[in-house]
């Protein structure tokens, strides 16, 4: 849609009046003639229907925003990076909120990246539809920044953060985007991604206040109970939280034209390997990433088709019709299962418990293996992770130790991450591995012919084991939940994984068990 398109329907309009208006509510420019040896950067009209879970439009909104591609390096701006939350740490929350019955509200903020301030003087030419009359030649001086500016992520996390750290928040040092202020037994948790913010407690007092002193200081929307974010529908019931991608899967069938397909049980069959010498014609690699990438979000919250997205996508570069059909597969599992996610509940032993696994040898090409881990926290997976090792290992024995190594790494993080949420972790976080020789050769410093020529940094493994951090267990092959990361599974043990995962239905009636 072009601006005259836009200018002559009402609704449009009104939202592009609404944004200007916030603009210069917010002084973010001032009118001015553009000095010598200056540039103006150009601005455009940028239209979003903003639809709820259900696919209904909720609000139109406008967006002016700047041509941020013709920035200059060290002269529009220097330094452009932000933190955003990370996605399991928003599953960590939700998990939290379940366990103790807490309610989960969010926050938008309006045009929040026009609270950023520039540090660098910038011109911008007059929005189309709005210049000012008698002065078109004019341009306009930023004080703050506007969307598209590659700064304008990082001034407006400068802005927020600085905000919480006022207002007596204590930023996490292992999550910078989580915020949190505790009153004697009170305690209000803020996660913020970009303008989008979520929080949670046990104190409803906490709650008004923030929302208040909120809306004090920017212009925000309450949306009220989190029911939507960032794709994500979220559930939120009196005895759990279930979080899905319903809507979003069904998308994503519709933009691959498989919303017609024949659904499987399976989104890989057992036994597949896959190489990049594949016979078959080349496919667009355009079309095949923008599939991948759109599976690759998918495992927010369906972490049962992660390693069959993780194989197809080893092969971007120069996809053949034999990988997009397998990449097919996963949208025909899909089709099938649009109604699963992730369902969190109250647990008699709310510790973190993680379970690691490796192959060996499976990536046919260059014959390195995939590792694979996976956290709970009560009776759901929240965080999980399935990666092709960056070495080629000599045994399993080795391939379960490389994979342990990154397991433990995830763990001390989390460990921490916790510490910061008032739940230390007391006793050592358990790790269950199904290969008893990786274990043992994470307890004991021993070097033999099978174990001398592992790198020195897979060892950091040792340290922690030593020091009571976590404490490696064995566990069967048959229970390794991380098994389902690592390799294509019969439907049997398929099933019976997801389901020790915590996959239910979108109902709330149960797990599922087909």
């Amino acid at each position: 849609m072009n601006f005259q398109e836009a200018f002559e329907k009402n609704t449009w309009r009104t939202a592009m009046d609404e944004e200007i208006k916030a603009i210069k509510k917010n002084e973010t420019w001032e009118l001015v003639s553009l000095p010598k040896g200056h540039k103006a950067i150009g601005v455009k009209w940028v239209y979003k229907a903003k639809k709820n879970s259900k696919g209904e439009v909720e609000r139109y909104k406008a967006r002016l925003v700047a041509k941020g591609y013709s920035q200059r390096a060290d002269i529009d701006y220097d330094e452009v990076f932000a933190p955003v939350a990370r996605l399991e740490t928003v599953r960590l929350i939700i998990s939290l909120a379940a366990q103790n019955k807490w309610k989960i509200h969010q926050m938008d903020v309006k045009s929040a990246f026009l609270n950023g301030v520039l540090d660098k003087e910038v011109y911008i030419e007059q929005p189309q539809g709005y210049e000012a009359k008698g002065k078109e030649e004019k341009v306009l001086k930023l004080k703050k920044t506007l969307y598209g500016f590659k700064q304008a992520l990082r001034a407006w996390n400068a802005r927020i953060d600085k905000y919480f750290q006022d207002k007596n928040f204590i930023k996490c040092p292992y999550e910078h985007t989580l915020y949190i202020k505790a009153q004697g037994g009170d305690i209000l948790i803020v996660c913020l991604y970009v303008d989008d913010l979520i929080f949670t407690g046990n104190n409803l007092t906490m709650f008004e206040e923030f929302k208040k002193e909120m809306t004090k200081e920017f212009e925000m929307t309450d949306i009220g109970l989190m029911s939507y974010y960032l794709g994500i529908e979220v559930k939120q019931e009196d005895h759990g939280i279930l979080i899905t991608q319903e809507g979003y899967a069904k998308e994503v069938l519709k933009k691959f034209k498989m919303d017609d397909a024949n659904p499987v049980s399976m989104p890989m069959k057992c036994g597949i390997k896959l190489s990049k010498h594949e016979e078959g014609e080349t496919v667009d690699p355009s079309l095949f990433k923008s599939l991948v990438g759109s599976l690759r979000y998918l495992t927010c919250t369906r972490l049962d088709i992660l390693y069959a997205v993780g194989v197809v996508s080893r092969y971007m570069e120069h996809p053949t019709t034999t990988h997009l059909k397998a990449a097919k597969r996963i949208l025909r599992y899909i089709k099938g299962t649009t109604n699963l996610g992730l369902y969190y509940s109250v647990s008699d032993d709310y510790k973190l418990v993680g379970y690691n696994d490796s192959d060996w040898g499976g990536e046919v090409d260059v014959r390195k293996s995939t590792s694979g881990f996976v956290f709970y926290i009560g009776n759901t997976a929240f965080t999980w992770m399935s990666k092709k090792q960056l070495i080629v290992t000599l045994s399993t024995c080795e391939a379960e130790y490389v994979a342990a190594t990154s397991c433990i790494c995830h763990a001390i993080w989390l460990r921490n991450l916790l510490k910061e949420l008032s739940l230390s972790q007391k006793e050592p976080t358990k790790i269950f591995v199904d290969n008893k020789s990786a274990i043992a050769l994470a307890k004991n410093p021993v070097f033999h012919d099978r174990s001398k020529h592992i790198d020195t940094r897979y060892h950091y493994i040792r340290e922690f084991v030593s020091n009571n951090d976590v404490k490696l267990e064995y566990v069967k092959s048959n229970d390794q939940v991380a098994d389902i990361f690592t390799q294509p599974l019969k439907r049997e043990h398929f099933v019976k994984l997801r389901y020790l995962l915590g996959v239910a239905k979108s109902s709330l009636r149960g797990v599922l068990n087909m």
